[in-house]
Formats: structure tokens, C-alpha cells, sequence
């Protein structure tokens, strides 16, 4: 997976919590068109449309329920590793690779 197809992943995830792509940009720091956008390459490069679009309202599809279900948690935990490195960080532990 490439870091592009992980920002549409991410891009994806807060659209489908927030259930618009203007209150996912708003969350992201990015226009609404750029999550727009991302998202229609998430669903190009799987061949799988995610939300039904009506009237400027997005909702998942059954392919966008699993794909949410499947990669929130992975988010969650990402987030909170992230959080963990930064409280070491903090308390004075350095991370070197």
C-alpha cells in the first residue's frame, strides 16, 4: 500500500465518521474537493464505489460499512501509538532508529 492509498484510507475514515466530506476537510485542514477527491481515488483504485452520494449528503454502502469497519480500529491504535511515542518523548525517553 502506498502512503497516497493511506491518506485516501485516512481521508475516507473521517468522512465516513463525520458522514460529509465538508466536516471531514474541516477536521483534515483541506478543502472539501481535496476529500472529495481522495476518496474517489480510494473508490477508483479499488473498483468499488463506498457512499452513496444524494443532495451534497454521503452515506456508506455496504462496501464502505466493511471498509470503515475494518480500518477504524486501525486508526484508533495508529493514533494512540502516535500519542505513546509523543508522551516518551515528553518524559524525557528518545526514540532513535
Amino acid at each position: 500500500m502506498s502512503l497516497s492509498n493511506l491518506a485516501a484510507l485516512r481521508f475516507f475514515n473521517v468522512a465516513a465518521q463525520t458522514q460529509s466530506f465538508v466536516k471531514a476537510a474541516q477536521l483534515l485542514n483541506v478543502t472539501h474537493g481535496a476529500v472529495s477527491r481522495q476518496v474517489r481515488l480510494l473508490e477508483q483504485s479499488l473498483g468499488l464505489e463506498l457512499f452513496e452520494r444524494r443532495n451534497r449528503a454521503i452515506f456508506l454502502n455496504a462496501a464502505g460499512h466493511t471498509l470503515y469497519q475494518a480500518t477504524a480500529p486501525l486508526f484508533e491504535q495508529l493514533h494512540r501509538t502516535i500519542d505513546q511515542l509523543k508522551q516518551h518523548v515528553q518524559d524525557g525517553v528518545r526514540v532513535v532508529s
